[in-house]
């Protein structure tokens, strides 16, 4: 039984033999054995492929084996001085090795689907995530782009273990001190209101228009003020946050408490419920859906709302801080250094918030398996 033929493993196969040919004025591949024969077997493994018929999961080991393999090959040949536009071998060999990563993430998302679990779910997001600061440092480094425009991920690795200390301070003054109480206090207080203007209708059409007014105000305008009544330190930041939050949560509580289904709110009437015992039985739970949804989306309005408000007096500490005064000092590496920290202290948040949504709401059709 042969394989079934795959055009874009044909392509790029292609793509990697070509490469081999194209830098010959260079010689750098002939002058890097150890890149030479990573690039050979990446190949092998890709042209095995189209042989043999594989399992699912072997055909997925294999390509991630040889992406690994041309990866390290590129970035040798690279290393060694094939850049910017004369080096048409690499770019080829990128593109090639690009087509590898696709169809590697294909059948990788293939696997994982039929195996659901946590391991699963961030197995094709982290694969495709290595993938592009790799493509990102090859593009950053082989065409030569200045530091100043954009620097290249091992920079920015580099600057974040050079300052670890300093970023935990500002961790700790931006994250912890603003973020978390003002995410806490403008969730909460969203959730309360809406759930009072649920029960007294006049509310929602006199204080609903109040909110749309105030979710519209620039944050650039609300920072400055904030500041004034609530000093430079971090309650001015906080204070920020919950204006910054309040809205998307009282939005959906109210969206959720009135998706309730008319069959489910005539079996609650033939109960004899009471209000309470409605909104605590039926509506709440349905409205969870709603109300994650606006928890995911505090979670990054929160951060952002944090730094920016530092942009307008703080203390000599914060992420907000560093990344003005290091702008200002040129020092771009630990600006993005600094980006990368609250790039992931927001995605943890995020990812924490679905793994609790996932474990209430577990009943809802989107959690679900589908036969």
């Amino acid at each position: 039984m042969k394989a079934r033929r795959d055009g874009v493993i044909v392509l790029a196969l292609f793509c990697g033999l070509a490469a081999l040919f194209l830098p010959l004025a260079e010689a750098r591949w002939m002058l890097q054995p150890a890149a030479l024969l990573a690039w050979l077997v990446s190949l092998a493994g890709g042209a095995l492929l189209l042989r043999r018929p594989f399992g699912a999961p072997a055909a997925a080991l294999l390509l991630v084996v040889g992406c690994l393999l041309g990866a390290v090959a590129l970035h040798i040949v690279m290393t060694a001085g094939a850049k910017g536009l004369d080096a048409a071998g690499l770019w080829l060999g990128l593109i090639g090795l690009g087509l590898l990563v696709w169809r590697m993430l294909d059948r990788v998302s293939a696997v994982v689907a039929a195996r659901p679990g946590l391991v699963g779910a961030t197995l094709a997001p982290l694969l495709l995530g290595l993938w592009l600061l790799y493509l990102w440092e090859m593009v950053v480094v082989g065409f030569a782009v200045p530091a100043v425009l954009l620097p290249p991920p091992s920079a920015i690795g580099h600057a974040i273990l050079a300052n670890l200390p300093t970023l935990g301070i500002d961790f700790v003054q931006t994250f912890v001190r603003a973020v978390i109480p003002g995410f806490a206090i403008g969730s909460a207080a969203g959730f309360l209101v809406g759930v009072l203007v649920d029960r007294v209708p006049f509310l929602q059409r006199g204080l609903m228009p109040v909110g749309n007014l105030v979710s519209a105000l620039p944050i650039i305008g609300v920072a400055p003020i904030m500041v004034m009544w609530f000093g430079f330190d971090w309650q001015s930041k906080a204070a920020v946050v919950v204006i910054m939050t309040f809205f998307p949560m009282l939005v959906n509580t109210i969206a959720g408490l009135n998706a309730l289904g008319r069959i489910e709110r005539d079996l609650m009437t033939t109960y004899a419920a009471s209000y309470v015992q409605t909104l605590l039985a039926a509506r709440l739970p349905a409205a969870l859906p709603f109300v994650f949804n606006a928890l995911k989306v505090n979670a990054t309005l929160a951060l952002i709302g944090a730094i920016v408000a530092e942009f307008f007096g703080t203390p000599i500490v914060g992420m907000g801080f560093r990344i003005s005064t290091e702008v200002g000092r040129m020092n771009i590496p630990t600006v993005w250094a600094t980006i990368a920290v609250a790039a992931l202290a927001g995605s943890a948040s995020y990812g924490l918030i679905a793994l609790v949504e996932r474990w209430l709401t577990f009943w809802h059709p989107s959690f679900r398996k589908t036969s």
